[in-house]
């Protein structure tokens, strides 16, 4: 046998044709949903613009937060919040709730494993389960709805609540209601 024949590799150059035009097609699809979602970005952000300060301020000039149209439709300006806690600050932000009274915000998981037949283990206490050598996991946190609608009766009720530790953010929000 010929060393040469041996060793020659067969490439069908149909298929690699159509692998190469495929991989453009990606990219450029790929670029395409690149370009779409900045648009969304600039197009929410105008929303936001308009919704959060644009019709407020205009609606308050006019003296005015609802608004009623013959054909039906209604234009009203609410206050919206949001809150969440950031990462950096959970421990500031759960010391605050417990010393303020609002530590019931703050729920308290804990987790155990067990390997296999390990049932009557698992109907042990958990300082019992960490003499015994069990994995025990604990973990805290607040649900970010609950967060919210604390946030929101705290400063309805004119009470200080830390923007900072809380990322608190209050803003007047557009809604536009149309007859259909």
């Amino acid at each position: 046998m010929d060393l040469e024949t041996e060793s020659t590799i067969r490439v069908d150059t149909a298929m690699s044709s159509d692998i190469a035009k495929s991989c453009n097609k990606l990219l450029d699809v790929q670029k395409q949903i690149t370009a779409a979602e900045e648009q969304l970005k600039k197009l929410q952000e105008a929303e936001s613009l308009l919704s959060e300060q644009t019709i407020p301020n205009l609606m308050q000039q006019a003296g005015i937060s609802l608004l009623k149209l013959a054909d039906g439709s209604s234009v009203e300006v609410k206050p919206f919040y949001s809150a969440r806690i950031p990462s950096t600050k959970t421990e500031e932000a759960f010391d605050w709730l417990r010393q303020n009274g609002f530590g019931d915000l703050i729920k308290n998981n804990v987790t155990l494993t067990f390997g296999r037949n390990e049932d009557e283990a698992a109907k042990n206490v958990v300082a019992d389960l960490r003499k015994k050598g069990h994995n025990v996991n604990q973990t805290e946190k607040v649900e970010p709805m609950t967060l919210k609608a604390f946030v929101k009766e705290q400063i309805q009720q004119g009470k200080n609540v830390p923007s900072d530790i809380f990322g608190v953010y209050v803003a007047n929000k557009t809604k536009i209601t149309t007859k259909e």
